[in-house]
């Protein structure tokens, strides 16, 4: 039995991987098996009873003819399952509690069914293939849940790691870090800290997992002949996540545009957010299984593609876009949990959406052994866009942006002047200067010796 004090961590935790809230009973008891059976063919969990999705305590009380048609539906599970039930007092309000181990004899099944945790959320397989097919594909033993004997998740841990995950997931700071680290089922039954934990919160997993990193590669032109830039990001998983970002929006085209007296609004050539859902993906479902191959970003003069090792599972491959299953659940709950996946299976649909709210081709998919999306790049003419605006007249880079800024408020700065003020040497400021020139952006006035640089008219970057 659970304290009450873990009880209420759990509840500060929010609702995750191992952990769910129901309000009340539902009127259909079998819905709570669901979720058992679920649990149950995951790593266990709790279904607290009594609290509703934000995490507010209303309490409840369960009588006795309701707590006996509760067991008697989870006795359906077959093979069989023991689950605790007991409740605890917290702020004078009574919650239930369904405390549900990792089953032992997966895979459990309810009405002739499978049911699979999935981030914070329960699946069913519904026919015997996608069963089949999906205890065949994970080994019936999650790669992030197998135990990590050299990592010391106390010793080891990487701090920064640790205070993000705190952060992004709106943890309560009285929550100590130790108990956060068993709300979220980080170690085996045996004590031991299990894969998914060392690749998520150590400082250096790519020293034992050399495979579990992230490359991106910008290649000149459209093939993979000529490498301009490759990169090579270890480090617990969600600093992977935000160097890959960083790198691509180092690489990217972004165009500004100002609308009245308020922030500018960036305009990048392709939506960031497809990237976000793009590397969350990978690095939740890639199979870790595969050491020969690692995550990848590929950027080309005409499209950009992220891969990861893995191809499709057979249940997801028949449903692709609507159906989620991850390879890793402990990885992918985590990223539940810092609010990186809204919803299970909408990754697919939000990156469609995207693209097409920006006017740019649909994202290419290509499933079998690796998984890839592409997304295609596609030249902008912001000339046509209405000047009241004020919109660049065409995409610039970061560093062509700084020279904007600069010479709007210190028109007929001369090339070392503007060198000097953003910090580049004389030969790269030239070539900025050339671009933007070329871009019909700029123009220079007066003598060679004793001219400077100014905006053309239209170029207003606020």
């Amino acid at each position: 039995m659970t304290n009450t004090e873990t009880i209420q961590s759990l509840i500060d935790s929010g609702e995750g991987y191992n952990v769910e809230f129901k309000v009340r009973v539902p009127s259909k008891v079998r819905e709570l098996t669901e979720e058992i059976c679920a649990f149950a063919n995951a790593d266990g969990g709790y279904l607290l009873i009594g609290v509703d999705d934000n995490g507010q305590i209303i309490g409840t009380d369960l009588e006795n003819d309701k707590r006996s048609a509760i067991q008697g539906s989870i006795s359906e599970i077959s093979p069989a399952l023991h689950c605790d039930m007991y409740a605890v007092n917290i702020e004078d309000k009574t919650v239930w509690v369904i405390d549900v181990p990792s089953g032992k004899d997966k895979p459990y099944i309810f009405s002739g069914s499978i049911f699979v945790r999935e981030g914070a959320n329960s699946q069913k397989l519904r026919t015997v293939e996608e069963m089949r097919s999906f205890f065949q594909e994970c080994n019936k033993i999650f790669f992030d849940a197998i135990p990590c004997s050299w990592f010391n998740i106390y010793t080891d841990a990487d701090e920064q790691a640790i205070k993000d995950f705190r952060t992004e997931a709106k943890l309560s700071p009285s929550t100590a870090n130790k108990q956060i680290f068993e709300n979220l089922e980080l170690f085996t039954d045996k004590g031991v800290a299990k894969n998914g934990a060392a690749m998520f919160f150590g400082k250096q997993p790519e020293r034992k997992f050399p495979h579990a990193v992230t490359r991106c590669v910008l290649f000149k032109g459209t093939t993979k002949v000529y490498i301009i830039d490759d990169k090579t990001f270890g480090g617990p998983l969600y600093q992977q996540y935000l160097q890959a970002m960083a790198w691509l929006e180092s690489k990217l085209q972004v165009a500004y545009k100002i609308e009245g007296a308020g922030p500018r609004e960036e305009i990048w050539e392709i939506p960031l957010t497809v990237f976000k859902e793009a590397i969350i993906n990978a690095l939740s479902h890639r199979d870790y299984y595969e050491q020969g191959a690692t995550i990848t970003i590929e950027m080309f003069d005409d499209r950009v593609e992220v891969s990861n090792p893995g191809g499709l599972l057979p249940i997801v491959a028949k449903d692709f876009g609507h159906k989620s299953m991850t390879r890793n659940p402990l990885i992918f709950g985590l990223f539940t949990r810092m609010h990186l996946v809204e919803r299970v299976a909408s990754g697919i649909p939000r990156m469609q959406e995207a693209m097409k709210e920006a006017n740019l081709p649909k994202p290419e998919f290509h499933t079998d052994g690796i998984f890839t999306v592409m997304f295609k790049r596609q030249t902008k003419n912001y000339a046509n866009y209405d000047t009241k605006n004020d919109i660049v007249n065409d995409i610039v880079n970061e560093n062509e942006q700084a020279v904007i800024d600069l010479l709007k408020t210190k028109p007929g700065l001369n090339a070392s002047e503007i060198a000097e003020n953003i910090s580049k040497s004389w030969r790269t400021t030239m070539r900025y200067l050339k671009s933007l020139n070329e871009k019909d952006m700029i123009e220079f006035k007066g003598a060679p010796k004793t001219g400077g640089y100014f905006l053309k008219n239209g170029v207003t970057i606020k």
